[in-house]
């Protein structure tokens, strides 16, 4: 039993990411808050500049999260230093205060897309930062904050 065990769960961490999953991953904010001046930053190497991907904000935040929305600074540097810098809105609650997205206990998980068919002209490697744009200096509430590239694959045609 514990060989069958240890077969599968091998497996299952590698179908967790998904078929067209180039990129996905999580970082902490903090224990103590995510500070207004706090940037979480991924670094992705790319070298396909042909097909697009979808970019996905994957947010996983705590029932105690103050509120029912957040704002985030998200911006994306590219290998020959251009810049682009969006402010996005997210909503994680309903209006009833029902949380969106999956969860397990008091934690709640939620992706939400960001941008879709995006092209990466110069191959290397991308900066992705992430800030919070809320109020609080210390945002309670918010555990980690992850980027999902997705390469879009619903074309028609094939590769």
């Amino acid at each position: 039993m514990k060989f069958l065990f240890f077969m599968i769960l091998p497996l299952l961490f590698l179908s967790a990411c998904g078929p067209g999953t180039f990129f996905e991953d999580y970082k902490p904010v903090g224990d103590n808050g995510w500070h207004k001046d706090s940037a979480v930053v991924f670094h992705v190497v790319l070298k396909d500049t042909v097909h697009p991907f979808n970019v996905y904000v994957n947010i996983r935040n705590r029932g105690n999260y103050p509120n029912s929305n957040i704002w985030l600074f998200v911006s994306i540097k590219s290998p020959d230093g251009r810049l682009l810098k969006d402010t996005v809105e997210f909503i994680l609650a309903d209006s009833s205060g029902k949380w969106k997205g999956s969860g397990i206990g008091d934690l709640f998980d939620n992706q939400f897309v960001y941008k879709k068919d995006v092209y990466f002209p110069v191959p290397g490697e991308y900066l992705f930062s992430v800030r919070q744009g809320m109020r609080e200096k210390e945002l309670q509430g918010i555990r980690d904050i992850g980027i999902r590239l997705e390469k879009e694959n619903n074309r028609g045609g094939k590769e």
